[in-house]
C-alpha cells in the first residue's frame, strides 16, 4: 500500500541558501511521525510545501498513492492535509461550535434565502467533540475563557472535522502545563487510533518519543535521521540535532 505522503528529493533555496538539500519525507495512514531539528532546520519550510503554502524548486510530492501539484493551501486542504499552526489562529469572541465551522458554516435554504443553520452545526459539532473523547465547560462560550489545552483540542477538532486524513501539528504543548499536554498528546493517540496521520512538529522531545511512531530529524536543510520509536533514545536524536554521529 503507498504511503499516504511521499516527498521525494525536495529541494529549496532562498537567494544563496539552501533551506532544504534533497530531502525525502514520508508518512503512512495511522502514522504518527515526529518532525524534529533545530531552528532553521527546514522543518517549516518542508511544511510549508506540503500545504500549498510554498512550491518546491526541485523534487516531487505524491499523496494517497498519486502526483501532485499544491499550489495554495486551499488545494492542500482538498485534499484532506490541515496544520494547526502554534497560535491556533482561533477567533476568540467565537463558541467552540462557531470555531470548529468557521469558513464552512453549514446553511440551510429559507424563503429563497440561505441562512446558518446553527441547530445542525450545533449537532454535528457536539457529535464530532464527543468523538474526540474532548471535554470542555460549555461549548457556546467564548473559547477566550477556555484553558490552553481546551483551546488546543478546539483547533485539533477544527482540523478533523471535515474528513481530514492528515493533520500537521506546529508545536502543540509548548505553553501547556504538563497535565493540559498530557491531554493533547493523548488526543494525538485518538486521531491515530481513528485513521488519522499526524505529523507532529515539536522541539519537546520527550513528547514526540511518547506518542511518534517515527521520528525525522533534518539538520540544515538534510535529512539525517529517520528513526523507530522503539529502541531510539533522546540521546541519539540530540545527536542527530546537533549534528553528531548518532
Amino acid at each position: 500500500m503507498p504511503a499516504l505522503v511521499e516527498m521525494r528529493q525536495i529541494a529549496k533555496t532562498f537567494g544563496h541558501v539552501a533551506a532544504l538539500n534533497g530531502v525525502d519525507f514520508t508518512v503512512h495512514s495511522d502514522e504518527v511521525v515526529g518532525l524534529v531539528g533545530d531552528n532553521g532546520a527546514g522543518k517549516s519550510t518542508l511544511m510549508k510545501i506540503l500545504t500549498g503554502v510554498l512550491q518546491p524548486d526541485a523534487g516531487e510530492l505524491w499523496f494517497g498513492g498519486r502526483r501532485v501539484h499544491f499550489h495554495s493551501p486551499l488545494d492542500s486542504r482538498h485534499s484532506g492535509i490541515e496544520m494547526v499552526y502554534q497560535d491556533l489562529g482561533l477567533a476568540e469572541n467565537l463558541s467552540a461550535i462557531a470555531n470548529i465551522f468557521l469558513g464552512r458554516e453549514v446553511t440551510q435554504r429559507s424563503g429563497g434565502l440561505r441562512l446558518l443553520n446553527e441547530r445542525g452545526m450545533d449537532r454535528l459539532g457536539r457529535q464530532h467533540l464527543e468523538g474526540l473523547q474532548i471535554l470542555l465547560p460549555s461549548v457556546a462560550m467564548p473559547v477566550e475563557r477556555l484553558s490552553g489545552g481546551q483551546r488546543q483540542s478546539v483547533a485539533i477538532a477544527r482540523a478533523t472535522a471535515f474528513q481530514s486524513r492528515l493533520v500537521i501539528m506546529d508545536e502543540p504543548a509548548a505553553s501547556l502545563a504538563v497535565s493540559e499536554a498530557a491531554k493533547v498528546l493523548a488526543l494525538i493517540k485518538r486521531l491515530k487510533g481513528q485513521g488519522v496521520a499526524v505529523i507532529l512538529i515539536s522541539h519537546r522531545l520527550q513528547d514526540v518519543l511518547d506518542v511518534a511512531d517515527r521520528v525525522v530529524v533534518l539538520n540544515r536543510g538534510t535529512k539525517v535521521g529517520d528513526l523507530p520509536r522503539v529502541g531510539t533514545t533522546m540521546e541519539q536524536i540530540v545527536g542527530l540535532i546537533v549534528g553528531k554521529a548518532s
